[in-house]
């Protein structure tokens, strides 16, 4: 402990010295626990304070001052020593108040630049005429701004017009008419001779074409309607009738269903729309698709008065029927908002649009990769023309469910939930999930084949990059038949052309995941397996990043590496380009060139024949155990060339309308087979010109039963 010498002749310097102990008392005192200085100043306050409150102590420090008393430069440094830590002490000290005080002022700050920002966009809610419980239940949801639809159509539908409303899939169509609505019926025009009471008739009528859509505007109009006080129900097929009816005779103000169950509860008497002041018409294009035309028609034209009825119609896109409607049973007046225009773009914008080549058999194998390599974690929806395809790739993939008309309607409402909450990240569906379906973090969508129409590409894309997030959209395609330009040209989508991602692509994305995992494991497990890493790092023989190399492949579960082919995506096949010096028109003139050179088994293996776009060559799949003998066996050929592909070439595409090799055609098989049997192994030929062979039938009368091609 180093020695205080204060001078026993002078007691001015006496009383000098106590003052200054008292100042390193009071500044000691003054500093919250984890400021106390270093141990030096703390032993030297420590002396000070038991020299003033400890008699016992002050004893000894005479006894120490007398023994030190000729020693006048231990003062000095003694004093010096003190009077350097003190600054540093109070530096301290004013450092954390300023670092607070700093944070504190940034903090304020940032909230206030928010506020700045609400107050200046031109689309926050409270630049609309929204109440205050609505907009906090929309506060409560994450909504503090209005979509660009909802913004420009929510004054319109306040202020009694008839409209007709267009954006592209994801940009928020529900809340467009869902809010306006709600605020006419409580604060706005239709409040006056809207009525309440038990057996009261509904004040809103809206239509959509599906279950689970319906299911979902309902909930919208439950949650922000029950904030203004009014009460909606919900009618659709394959549920009980007598709820529903139970519903209607109690009195609701909104009706929403779908066309076919509304129908029958009009025709039974159990729907009075004669105080009608609202109908709806959400996805008005897929009802016609569905089939729903007539009663549709038959719905609006129950209103006796349209001029006492606002009429809505939402839609991503808008063919003639939906221009016929609009023109039938919306005012003169309407007014249009229509946020797609004449824009070549179609689709969400939102979304990196991809296409990738794939035979009919590799589709389940293929599937869990791209899920690896695109989702980033996120939930994925696989789309299907048909029922039976569903069931089968839920059944093939690990933790997937199907969704499709022909499950019972409570089961389809326990799958979307269990999708919703993550209990399961991959939903297996056809169309019935494709519009409208709004559900977080959707962030890949996987096609297994290009739709029949472009409309059901761009709303089947749309379920991933809502709500200004970004997703990615890959469609699965037969090079031979499938005309990928088509949806190119009028979608308006610039497609990204891949092929089957490879074992470094996996092996990167398993990786990153693995990564986390190993990261994850509590530090408090490590010493445990510290004696058994040195061992392995020390007799294993291989560096410490090839050990955590294989760590991350076995934490990751892949531990075999398969190559797959670019054309088809079939494991362990290869691609390889034929070039003979010529053009090669067919496929059947590739075949024949293949068999001068090649036994007739080999030539038989060969897997989706298909040409180069310029016409100079085929391309086709091969066992890779077979790429020897097909390169060796070209050395017989004259102005023959094989080679092994390394990226995809330009693909000749069939037009489906014509026919590719001959006119006609209405081949049936491989990804849209409709003949039956199993939905990834092909099916019956085409019919119509053009030519046929053993082993394909591009438009001709020939049968592949055996093929998937």
């Amino acid at each position: 402990m180093p020695s205080i010498a204060l001078a026993n002749n002078s007691s001015d310097s006496k009383d000098k010295k106590e003052r200054k102990m008292k100042k390193r008392i009071v500044l000691q005192t003054s500093l919250p626990d984890s400021e106390t200085p270093g141990k030096k100043k703390s032993l030297m306050v420590s002396d000070a304070e038991e020299e003033i409150f400890s008699e016992k102590q002050k004893k000894k420090e005479k006894k120490k001052r007398k023994a030190v008393d000729t020693e006048p430069e231990d003062e000095e440094k003694s004093e010096t020593s003190s009077e350097l830590v003190e600054p540093v002490s109070l530096k301290a000290d004013k450092s954390k108040k300023k670092n607070k005080k700093a944070k504190l002022d940034e903090d304020e700050e940032e909230e206030g630049e928010r506020e700045v920002a609400k107050a200046e966009d031109p689309n926050a809610t409270s630049k609309f005429r929204i109440s205050l419980p609505l907009r906090e239940k929309l506060k409560s949801r994450g909504i503090e701004a209005l979509f660009p639809i909802q913004a420009m159509t929510f004054n319109d539908i306040l202020d009694g017009c008839d409209l007709v409303g267009r954006a592209r899939t994801g940009q928020g169509k529900t809340l467009a008419f869902v809010l306006p609505i709600l605020e006419s019926l409580t604060n706005g025009p239709a409040k006056a001779s809207r009525k309440t009471g038990y057996g009261r008739p509904p004040s809103v009528l809206v239509l959509l074409p599906t279950r689970e859509l319906a299911c979902q505007v309902y909930d919208d109009f439950k949650v922000y309607g029950e904030a203004l006080g009014l009460t909606t129900c919900c009618l659709y097929g394959g549920a009980s009738y007598h709820p529903q009816e139970t519903s209607l005779k109690r009195g609701v103000d909104v009706v929403v269903g779908t066309p076919g169950r509304i129908k029958d509860h009009i025709e039974r008497g159990n729907i009075d729309l004669s105080l009608l002041k609202f109908r709806v018409l959400d996805e008005a294009d897929e009802m016609l698709r569905m089939g729903f035309v007539e009663d549709v028609e038959l719905i609006l034209g129950k209103v006796e008065d349209v001029s006492k009825v606002q009429t809505l119609l939402f839609s991503a896109t808008l063919p003639d029927w939906v221009k016929h409607i609009s023109t039938r049973f919306l005012k003169p007046s309407k007014k249009t908002i229509d946020l797609v225009g004449n824009e070549k773009m179609k689709a969400s914008t939102n979304v990196r649009h991809i296409v990738l080549p794939c035979s009919a058999s590799a589709i389940s194998q293929l599937i869990p990769d791209i899920i690896r390599c695109y989702s980033s974690g996120g939930r994925t929806i696989i789309f299907t023309e048909k029922r039976e395809s569903a069931n089968e790739l839920a059944g093939l993939l690990h933790g997937a469910r199907a969704l499709h008309g022909e499950i019972q309607q409570s089961q389809r409402e326990v799958t979307l939930s269990g999708f919703r909450s993550g209990k399961f990240m991959t939903l297996v569906a056809t169309n019935v999930a494709a519009r409208g379906l709004d559900i977080n973090d959707v962030q890949l969508i996987i096609q297994c084949e290009p739709p029949r129409d472009v409309e059901a590409y761009i709303h089947r894309s749309g379920r991933t990059g809502r709500a200004g997030n970004t997703g990615v959209a890959v469609m699965l395609y037969d090079p031979r038949r499938s005309n990928i330009s088509k949806i190119q040209r009028e979608s308006g989508v610039k497609f990204e052309h891949i092929t089957a991602p490879q074992a470094a692509d996996i092996a990167k994305a398993v990786g990153v995941e693995a990564a986390e995992k190993i990261t994850q494991v509590s530090d408090s497990v490590v010493p445990a397996f510290m004696s058994a890493a040195e061992d392995l790092l020390n007799n294993s023989g291989l560096s410490a990043v090839e050990l955590l190399a294989k760590a991350l492949a076995k934490t990751a579960g892949y531990t075999d590496i398969k190559s797959r082919s670019l054309l088809t995506s079939m494991e362990n096949h290869v691609t390889l380009l034929l070039e003979a010096g010529k053009p090669i028109y067919t496929p059947s003139f590739a075949f024949g060139i293949l068999r001068r050179f090649l036994p007739e088994d080999k030539v038989e293996s060969v897997k989706g024949m298909s040409l180069t776009a310029d016409g100079n060559g085929a391309v086709f799949d091969v066992a890779a155990s077979d790429v020897d003998a097909f390169l060796a066996g070209q050395e017989n050929a004259a102005n023959v060339s094989l080679e092994v592909l390394k990226e995809l070439p330009s693909l000749q595409e069939k037009d489906q309308s014509r026919g590719r090799f001959g006119g006609g055609g209405r081949g049936r098989g491989g990804f849209n087979d409709r003949s039956g049997g199993n939905r990834f192994s092909g099916g019956r030929g085409g019919r119509g010109g053009g030519f046929s062979d053993r082993r394909n039938s591009f438009g001709g009368r020939g049968r592949s039963n055996g093929n998937r091609w």
